[in-house]
């Protein structure tokens, strides 16, 4: 039998693990702001929002140290370079504190590296001298992992402060069930160099996937089901003070 695997948290810990996703299309200003209003209560790491909310978000978390992040070129980077570091730059000046920006994943698959090296570091010098972090998202639905590998090193030179892996999981698919998920974590944990951290988003929908997640290495995951993931460690009581967890090994081994 596979012995269990223990890990020590605290709850606020926990929170500032999360980026609380505000992406959903359908969202209306409203549920943007009782969403905001979450992230406040259990004061996460970032509200991940629209670009387009960032002004509702500054309003909402005023007073807290929860911060703003917002996407760029979302869902499949398929803006120009010049519209990326444009939006870039004017979320930023709108209070963004980081920015998610969606690698062209044409252009990856085409095997045109130096195109999406040369717009990492278009968006990313942009958006440092603004004194913000850059968030490289890769979608793991269309990327193989030579594709990921190869964005990885790209980051790792350009020294974003992220790259960020989402998955988007469709009816019927389990990532984790399959070990997709952990093993491309691994492998971008494997890849980057030091000071690049790692984020994951789409697929942690519970606090056991998250602290699986924390167990590959990875920094901060984005999630919709932030409420959840942080009620469910109440429950199990967890608080400001640090307990240990007791967890069973990953799916795939």
């Amino acid at each position: 039998m596979t012995a269990l695997t223990t890990i020590t948290v605290t709850l606020p810990q926990i929170a500032k693990m999360i980026d609380y996703s505000l992406l959903h299309p359908n969202l209306t200003d409203e549920e943007i702001r009782d969403g905001l209003e979450v992230a406040k209560r259990f004061n996460v790491a970032t509200a991940c929002m629209k670009p387009y909310s960032i002004p509702l978000g500054k309003k909402v978390l005023a007073g807290s140290d929860v911060l703003i992040s917002a996407v760029v070129g979302f869902p499949y980077g398929i803006n120009t370079t010049k519209i990326k570091v444009l939006e870039a730059e004017q979320a930023v000046e709108d209070g963004a504190r980081e920015v998610d920006m969606m690698v062209n994943i044409g252009k990856v698959r085409s095997g045109d590296f130096d195109y999406v090296g040369k717009e990492i570091r278009a968006v990313n010098e942009a958006v440092v001298k603004r004194g913000a972090a850059l968030n490289v998202v890769l979608d793991n639905d269309f990327l193989s992992d030579r594709d990921v590998s190869r964005i990885c090193l790209i980051c790792s030179a350009a020294r974003v402060a992220f790259v960020k892996t989402v998955f988007f999981l469709q009816p019927g698919r389990s990532y984790e069930r399959q070990g997709k998920m952990l093993s491309r974590l691994r492998l971008m944990k494997a890849t980057v160099t030091d000071g690049i951290r790692i984020k994951v988003a789409g697929g942690i929908r519970s606090l056991d996937e998250l602290f699986i997640a924390m167990l590959t290495g990875v920094s901060r995951v984005g999630a919709a089901s932030t409420a959840a993931i942080l009620e469910e460690a109440t429950a199990r009581g967890i608080g400001s003070i640090p307990v240990k967890i007791a967890l069973p090994p990953p799916a795939d081994e």
